[in-house]
């Protein structure tokens, strides 16, 4: 994989089990446990997402099987009673999906996982038609990209353009995603930028900053000790 962002069509599984309205409520256990995922995409008419059912529909028929709720019971978790009574995927599904588009980042991915508190996601192209589903272990799997592809694309891309003259050479070495960039620039007020750019690189698992910025010369500045300056903690905005 080349080229940051990622989007989800890198990463995505593309085949995927997928129910129809009228699946039944054992065809739709049996598929689960015989393919072992936790939620499948509901479709209609050329594969357009619909809604989805997942392990967390099907257990209120458990949970409900063998007495009635009290009344409180009842008012306070009336969807779930009616899914306890559903028997297809169209009585039981969530809807609409929430889906994703194939060409989100990977990071508008996890934040629509995260605010909707599911684990995997319909990917759908045109007119919602399902293309894939993306997992959370998926969205992972930047993280085993090489340390020297990594590397690569930081110098090709923050390097030569945050720093295209730096006072002596950028060094740029990542060991298990970690990226530590060492060398002099003209300006250490671009070492947060640089280092934002650096963490928006796909498989960086954290950023070293350790850029100086051109030695103090005593001829000019006398009174000054002839020492480094060093850039500022990647997280902090400032001048050195």
């Amino acid at each position: 994989m080349h080229g940051t962002p990622h989007i989800v069509s890198d990463v995505m599984t593309r085949t995927v089990v997928a129910l129809g309205r009228g699946a039944t409520f054992k065809e739709i256990v049996k598929t689960m446990q015989q393919w072992k995922v936790s939620a499948m995409p509901v479709v209609e008419g050329a594969n357009r997402v619909v809604g989805v059912v997942s392990e967390a529909d099907l257990l209120p028929k458990e949970e409900f099987r063998d007495g009635d709720p009290d009344r409180y019971t009842q008012l306070r978790r009336l969807a779930d009673l009616v899914k306890a009574g559903a028997v297809t995927a169209e009585e039981l599904m969530t809807a609409p999906a929430v889906t994703v588009p194939a060409d989100a980042s990977l990071a508008q991915t996890a934040r629509i996982m995260a605010l909707h508190k599911v684990k995997r996601l319909p990917v759908v192209g045109d007119e919602g038609v399902l293309v894939g589903i993306v997992s959370r272990s998926d969205l992972l799997k930047v993280f085993l990209r090489d340390d020297e592809d990594i590397a690569e694309e930081v110098r090709r891309e923050v390097v030569a353009h945050v720093f295209p003259n730096p006072v002596e050479p950028i060094r740029v070495e990542v060991r298990d995603g970690v990226v530590r960039l060492t060398g002099r620039i003209p300006d250490t007020t671009l070492v947060p930028v640089a280092a934002r750019l650096v963490r928006a690189v796909e498989g960086v698992v954290d950023v070293d900053c350790a850029l100086m910025g051109p030695r103090r010369r005593p001829a000019l500045d006398p009174d000054l000790p002839d020492r480094e300056i060093t850039a500022p903690p990647s997280g902090v905005g400032g001048a050195a």
